[in-house]
């Protein structure tokens, strides 16, 4: 008993309580000065490890929660999830599956009028051009917006993809990292790469493609001093995946796969030039949905936020017929892969599923295009299948393995992504048998689609808004240099006459102060002049009477600092890239 009374004496319980507050208050200590020294210094390379774990697990449980609340949101509204909701639509009353699809866009509508500057949602694309342009920052605000208009387009019928939507949703935690301790341009994009490999690997329980997708789309390079970090973040988001569902592989075959190797190649090689087609058609299709949508709304006036409504109301009238078309998919995908759906139905159900992707895409609702690529390859590799295999039976394998060949081959022509795609579909099965026939496939609907579109479907995005990432660092770095950062003082001891100066000006020749530096290269290839004035307009008079001043000159720009400037961003480029 005294015993007692001595181990819990006051005396006691304060010296223990003293001895964790000062515990806690050291490593709270040491937490700030590591904070700090990151901050200026940037991470080394054990903390930068570390931070690519910790966003590597974040990144898988934003995937895995998003894909939980896609299936709960399906269950509660049709009373399934992905994997029978298509088999339980078709029991639903009509006016049921025509109306959710309308009252999700209306909300999906209303959080993006929002929320967004121009009701978009964010996608693979913003991350492409937030680790080329903004030093690896993604916009957070907009893009956990975008998740829940995503989580809710899929929810409630939508035709698109969960995978894009988690893309951006992990960038905007590395994007919150990355500005907490003020990362480097060039340690945003690593720990953006880390990001997305962590929720791809997680969404597809695929670690290798996770990594090599991170370097290969968003990334674009594959630098040795990035690929350690990115592979520990790939393997972190695949733990998390595991620990919900196990170690299974996505998509199970039902039978050993056979491949006559030398019989069936050109089978496969036919296969990747139409699966390039089908892949063009489609990207085509979600352009042409874009911008009819754009031009309907213009006409009829009505606000932004319905025009996910009228998209939804389109999918639930498709739907009704053809509930195969509602989330992402992945029942029709299996039931493909597994060869249990027939030629007829297999060619329909592609071009309405195609049709359903346009329309939801083009519709501004959420979701990305990664899925619906798989489910249309798949389709597409089992009609043509069906073909071969009735055409040359003693020669043909199984149906299925031209399934798999055709969603690798539709994916990566889509996604511009060749490697990662098709190491997708490795993971996915779990068999390495169909890796000779994936990879022909792959590799001729590539260069096919490559020729034809001359970029992925995200890069034509960005094309689309003014952003020429496609053509490289060369094209794409003037135009996010300012001239601001090589502008010289008008009253610098290096500065031109004044009076010479001015008269530049008089004649029309200058600047805007703000201007790319690629439209400043343009004007003095125009003018052939060694400088340029920079001016601020002046403001506009609040009296019509007033005169107009003259506009304000607050520097000049000479055309040798702009090539060094340019250059030097080029060489720190390639450093980073070849490092």
């Amino acid at each position: 008993m005294n015993g007692e009374r001595i181990e819990n004496s006051p005396q006691k319980t304060t010296a223990h309580s003293s001895w964790i507050g000062k515990g806690w208050q050291y490593c709270r200590d040491r937490g700030n000065t590591a904070l700090k020294i990151m901050r200026t210094r940037g991470p080394n390379q054990i903390q930068f490890w570390l931070l690519a774990l910790l966003i590597g697990v974040g990144a898988g449980f934003a995937a895995l929660g998003f894909r939980l609340g896609i299936a709960a949101l399906q269950r509660m509204i049709y009373g399934a999830d992905d994997l029978t909701l298509a088999s339980m639509a078709q029991g639903l009353p009509w006016y049921w599956v025509l109306i959710v699809p309308v009252i999700g866009g209306l909300v999906v509508g209303v959080i993006l009028d929002r929320f967004t500057p121009d009701g978009r949602v964010r996608a693979v694309a913003d991350v492409i051009e937030g680790a080329a342009l903004e030093g690896g920052r993604v916009e957070m605000r907009e893009g956990l917006a975008s998740a829940a208009a995503s989580l809710i387009t899929l929810g409630t019928g939508g035709s698109s993809g969960r995978e894009g939507p988690v893309v951006h949703l992990a960038g905007v935690i590395s994007t919150a990292v990355a500005t907490r301790i003020k990362a480097s341009p060039m340690t945003g994009r690593n720990l953006l790469g880390c990001a997305v490999a962590g929720a791809v690997a997680a969404s597809f329980n695929a670690p290798i493609a996770g990594a090599l997708f991170a370097h290969e789309v968003i990334l674009r390079h594959f630098a040795i001093h990035s690929f350690a970090p990115i592979a520990i973040a790939a393997v972190a988001g695949t733990v998390i995946n595991r620990l919900e569902f196990g170690g299974l592989t996505e998509f199970t075959l039902p039978q050993a796969m056979s491949l006559a190797f030398y019989i069936e190649l050109p089978a496969f090689m036919l296969l990747g030039l139409l699966s390039a087609l089908v892949a063009v058609a489609m990207m085509s299709a979600i352009f042409r949905a874009d911008r009819v949508g754009t031009w309907v709304m213009g006409k009829i006036g009505w606000p932004r936020w319905s025009r996910p409504a009228i998209a939804g109301l389109l999918l639930g009238a498709i739907a009704i017929p053809f509930p195969h078309i509602i989330g992402v998919g992945y029942e029709t995908t299996e039931a493909a892969l597994s060869g249990q759906i027939g030629l007829l139905a297999a060619i329909v159900f592609a071009l309405v599923k195609a049709v359903a992707v346009a329309i939801t895409l083009g519709g501004r609702m959420g979701g990305g295009v990664f899925s619906p690529a798989l489910v249309m390859g798949s389709l597409t590799g089992l009609a043509f299948g069906i073909i071969a295999t009735s055409a040359l039976p003693d020669l043909s394998g199984t149906v299925n393995l031209y399934a798999f060949a055709g969603m690798g081959a539709v994916g990566a022509a889509i996604l511009g992504a060749p490697i990662s795609t098709a190491m997708i579909v490795f993971e996915m099965t779990g068999d390495w048998q169909t890796g000779i026939a994936v990879m022909t496939a792959v590799s001729l609907s590539s260069a096919l689609a490559s020729r034809l579109v001359r970029r992925s479907f995200f890069l034509t995005q960005l094309e689309n808004r003014g952003v020429r990432i496609a053509e490289g660092p060369q094209v794409w770095l003037p135009q996010k240099m300012r001239i601001t950062a090589i502008l010289r003082p008008v009253d610098a001891a290096n500065a031109p006459a004044p009076d010479l100066v001015r008269n530049l000006v008089a004649d029309g020749h200058a600047l805007l102060e703000g201007t790319p530096l690629d439209q400043a290269l343009r004007e003095f290839d125009r003018t052939g002049a060694a400088f340029l004035p920079v001016i601020r307009p002046p403001e506009s008079p609040t009296d019509p009477d007033e005169p107009v001043s003259d506009p304000e000159i607050i520097g000049v720009v000479y055309h040798i600092d702009a090539l060094r400037a340019l250059n030097q961003a080029l060489t720190e480029t390639a450093a980073e890239e070849h490092g």
